[in-house]
């Protein structure tokens, strides 16, 4: 039986708990370039992390009818074939989803928090199929209790979509008394916290452009990874 009331984290994967931009920038190109497309400039590629993958293309201009394969290209280079080089192992190729790393003192900050009582998720507009293994190889499945994402199909894509599919599978009850606080580093996270009637906590070791985290409705924007665990007690109090 689940014990109500609960205190639920739910944790942005890409520039919250990853520093995955190499990645998903080099696998941005990569398809702009198979379509024949002009490649964005270094600023707007780094607008493609956190949003949708299909939402950072339409805003890029692919036309509507070029969609299907400018996802379908961008994914082929971040989950199947491996293209980039390893930082953890020079010389070993790895996919676009492995060119990543965590961010320093998260591992630390989430074991504080497991062993405070809260309840971790992961939450993230990645497909899930594409999070959770990004998440085992980091070993970040072994540091939180679920990971959810988008689907495959494009049907759930938003963030408030992600959150509310998380709540249907952790069991989340408001009227037991449970609680939710969404933490994330970009507006994306802000907005899909909201249209669920939730707060955000803003990382602003991510990738908002300035601003944008207080501009969204972020209650709080912290500025280092070690203040991660005191903020989200101290939120629940």
């Amino acid at each position: 039986m689940t014990q109500h009331p609960r205190r639920v984290v739910l944790l942005d994967l890409d520039g919250t708990l990853t520093k995955s931009d190499p990645g998903i920038i080099g696998c941005a190109i990569k398809a702009f370039e198979e379509l024949g497309e002009p490649v964005p400039s270094q600023h707007e590629l780094h607008q493609f992390i956190g949003p949708a993958i299909v939402e950072s293309m339409k805003r890029n201009h692919i036309p509507e009818d070029r969609l299907d394969d400018a996802v379908r290209i961008y994914r082929h280079y971040y989950s199947d074939v491996a293209t980039f080089d390893d930082p953890m192992h020079p010389g070993h190729k790895v996919p676009g989803c492995l060119y990543n790393s965590v961010f320093p003192g998260i591992p630390e900050q989430l074991k504080k928090l497991r062993d405070a009582g809260y309840y971790l998720a992961v939450a993230t507009c990645k497909p899930e199929y594409q999070a959770v293994p990004v998440c085992e190889h980091f070993g970040i499945d072994k540091m939180v209790d679920g990971i959810y994402g988008a689907s495959r199909d494009n049907s759930r894509l938003d963030k408030d979509q992600v959150i509310e599919y998380a709540f249907e599978h952790i069991g989340f009850d408001k009227s037991a008394g449970d609680k939710a606080l969404m933490v994330g580093d970009r507006w994306t996270d802000a907005d899909g916290a909201r249209a669920c009637g939730l707060d955000c906590l803003g990382c602003g070791w991510g990738y908002a452009n300035p601003g944008e985290l207080k501009e969204h409705g972020c209650y709080r924007v912290i500025d280092h990874v070690d203040e991660l665990a005191p903020a989200v007690m101290e939120y629940f109090k």
